[in-house]
């Protein structure tokens, strides 16, 4: 059986601390992503994006270096259960290095298109926040 997940690199051009920022402030995450989203910042706490479309729980949240929370998406059935969104951030050169890590998808359909949609939804619109 194939492994539901994988795995995207990407740099986007700020320090570490104003990328995690980015992804966990209310405010920030409505001007660059267009839409509500809230990541708490305790273990256990609530990540809600794309105006609750998406839903889950956070699991690790270590501020500039490590973020993961469960993933479950509003038109998921809910036997299909949560997956899994693991990032690590390290300085790179002039910027920040991301590794993605979205696991434990219910079919190939929804990995496909998560791996499309992190790059369209939040990584490019991340780029151009930061390139402003």
């Amino acid at each position: 059986m194939k492994t539901m997940a994988f795995t995207l690199s990407v740099s986007i051009p700020a320090k570490p601390a104003d990328v995690f920022a980015a992804l966990t402030d209310s405010k920030l995450i409505s001007t660059w992503g267009g839409q509500k989203g809230k990541v708490s910042s305790k273990v256990g706490g609530t990540m809600v994006m794309f105006d609750g479309w998406v839903k889950g729980s956070v699991v690790k949240f270590v501020p500039a270096r490590k973020l993961a929370y469960t993933w479950h998406p509003s038109d998921w059935p809910e036997f299909d259960g949560e997956s899994l969104v693991e990032y690590t951030f390290a300085a790179s050169g002039k910027g920040t290095k991301i590794v993605l890590r979205h696991s434990g998808f219910p079919n190939e359909s929804e990995k496909k298109n998560h791996r499309s949609g992190w790059k369209e939804f939040v990584f490019d619109p991340l780029k151009s926040y930061f390139a402003t």
